[in-house]
């Protein structure tokens, strides 16, 4: 009788969605109940000849189990199998998947082993596209390029143009990858330089150079993400000698966080020659008591710059 039901009903054949039996799932998808006391609530298969109610969830009035291996042998030639390859933006990863489908319902489903590279590749760069670039491992290098080319009004490396330009950076990025964080910072970084090009990265350059080198020779990162403003710490000592303020640009105002030879901080500020004029007479006097050995003038714009104490300099002159 099952048989007959399944081929007369083909729509109607129903699989088990719940340990209940309450709820059933049918090739023509709609949504079946069935009373969780009935005989046949343990059935895993249905055959289901009449129902009650036209919306999902119509009640099952009566039917005939079946089993599996009937409904493969009478309906084989209708069920699919379909693949799908889905993006999870919360580990970056790509789950390949294969599953056989008899209309509405799942008869099986797992990995799909035979998902090509370009198909994972393409998951991956659309998976970016739709869910943004910050699930790309950019390293701090890239980050800071970034900051720089928007403080400097370049926008090829802003959100809205790395998106629109896509396909043109990332995919060698991918090439090989089944997940983002396997991609290599260095070849995202690569990829931002590409983008500016020479000409773009020698305006950078002038705009919103990487770093400040100092009179005694030393290169610090200037922060362009600062509250304040492009940022640069550094010793105060490293600046002895300098009677104008250091600028960028055209003509921008480093912000100096000067420390002492601990690096703790003493001094922020954006006029350094007034720092010396001013309020360096009483930071002088407190550091010659806490640091004695290193140098401390009295007219610092007309020292020379050091990182050394009193004596390694002495030693650097040599006899006289």
């Amino acid at each position: 009788m099952a048989t007959c039901i399944a081929l007369a009903f083909p729509d109607r054949i129903a699989k088990r969605r719940d340990a209940s039996g309450e709820n059933w799932a049918s090739a023509g998808g709609r949504g079946f109940r069935l009373d969780p006391t009935s005989p046949l609530a343990r059935a895993e298969w249905l055959a289901v000849a009449e129902t009650q109610g036209m919306a999902a969830g119509a009640r099952i009035l009566s039917a005939a189990q079946i089993d599996a291996a009937t409904v493969e042998a009478l309906f084989g030639d209708h069920i699919e199998t379909r693949r799908s390859i889905r993006f999870d933006p919360a580990t970056g990863r790509i789950e390949a998947l294969r599953e056989r489908r008899l209309g509405a319902i799942r008869l099986s489903s797992g990995s799909d082993s035979a998902a090509s590279t370009e198909e994972i590749e393409t998951a991956l760069l659309e998976g970016v596209r739709e869910h943004g670039l910050a699930l790309l491992p950019w390293s701090d290098t890239a980050r800071a390029l970034r900051t720089r080319a928007a403080y400097a009004g370049i926008d090829a490396l802003g959100d809205a143009a790395l998106l629109a330009s896509l396909d043109e950076w990332l995919p060698q990025a991918l090439t090989g990858k089944r997940r983002l964080e396997a991609v290599l910072p260095e070849m995202l970084t690569q990829a931002l330089q590409n983008l500016l090009g020479w000409d773009g990265q020698k305006t950078l350059d002038r705009l919103a150079p990487a770093r400040f080198e100092t009179p005694a020779g030393s290169s610090h990162a200037i922060d362009y993400a600062a509250e304040a403003g492009p940022t640069v710490e550094m010793r105060v000592q490293a600046l002895f000698g300098l009677s104008e303020h250091p600028t960028i640009g055209s003509g921008v105002p480093l912000v100096l966080s000067l420390t002492s030879p601990a690096g703790r901080p003493i001094q922020t500020t954006r006029d350094l020659p007034g720092f010396w004029k001013g309020s360096w007479a009483a930071v002088a006097k407190e550091m010659r008591g806490r640091y004695p050995r290193h140098p401390w003038p009295d007219d610092p714009a007309a020292a020379s710059a050091t990182l050394r104490t009193k004596k390694a300099d002495a030693r650097a002159a040599g006899p006289r």
